[in-house]
């Protein structure tokens, strides 16, 4: 793809967000956060949680 492909997909989402509403803009930012995982798993990956259910199965 060429700079300009890339200059014209990054316009056309910037225009589609800014066509929305501001309560709806705010509305998918804050769907967006509570989708996010938890804060172990983005860092470290599936460690901490294969661990945890290492534990849990041991207990």
């Amino acid at each position: 793809m060429s700079t300009n492909d890339y200059v014209k997909f990054f316009t056309q989402q910037l225009v589609t967000y800014m066509d929305l509403p501001k309560e709806e803009r705010i509305k998918k930012r804050m769907q967006r956060k509570r989708e996010k995982p938890p804060l172990s798993y983005r860092w470290f990956g599936l460690i901490p949680i294969s661990l945890r259910l290492l534990f849990r199965r041991h207990s």
